[in-house]
């Protein structure tokens, strides 16, 4: 009885979080949506609306995903202590992996913020890639499995090449704060 109270609590859980396995259906490619055009909370978990492999951040700012994306940007308001604290951080030779589903509603919450910040911080644009992952955690994109993603949204911080920290699915303390945490180590080295 046990055992199959506890394959139960597994089932459920893996359709519940941005960890599923599910398996990948077919995907269509989608021709951007006009704005005003709303898409249901469901839509997002049909794969024709999923972006995949590099992307560029304007994706983002089409349906359907711009529903999420310009509300969460707008919608968050950082620490201002802490945005401060991260605008005198030097962020030479730093880059950044966004690994992403769109899928996935942690994504869809963390990912806006975080451009957020970077755009209050004035980090260049040119040091930010973008990645789109399926369900399981796939993207069509060479060296992928070196990242070892496992969860979304996964963001990983580089110094001169050199991975220096991430933040993984929820940031620790606050995406700012965690920020801080990672380029004060960077500015250290």
């Amino acid at each position: 009885m046990k055992s199959i109270f506890s394959v139960l609590i597994l089932i459920v859980l893996l359709f519940c979080s941005c960890r599923s396995t599910k398996s990948v259906p077919e995907t269509k490619t989608v021709a951007a949506q006009p704005r005003e055009q709303a898409v249901p909370y469901e839509k997002y978990s049909d794969a024709s609306t999923w972006i995949i492999g590099y992307f560029e951040l304007s994706r983002l700012s089409l349906e359907p995903h711009a529903e999420w994306f310009i509300k969460g940007m707008d919608n968050y308001s950082g620490n201002q202590q802490v945005l401060d604290t991260l605008k005198g951080i030097s962020t030479d030779g730093v880059s950044i992996k966004i690994v992403l589903g769109t899928w996935c509603p942690d994504s869809r919450r963390e990912v806006p913020r975080f451009v957020k910040i970077l755009k209050e911080i004035n980090f260049p644009a040119a040091g930010v890639k973008f990645i789109g992952v399926d369900n399981m955690k796939f993207s069509p994109v060479d060296n992928y499995n070196a990242l070892g993603i496992e969860r979304v949204p996964t963001f990983i911080f580089y110094k001169n090449n050199i991975e220096t920290g991430r933040i993984i699915e929820n940031p620790t303390t606050s995406l700012e704060q965690d920020m801080v945490n990672i380029l004060a180590r960077n500015e250290k080295h």
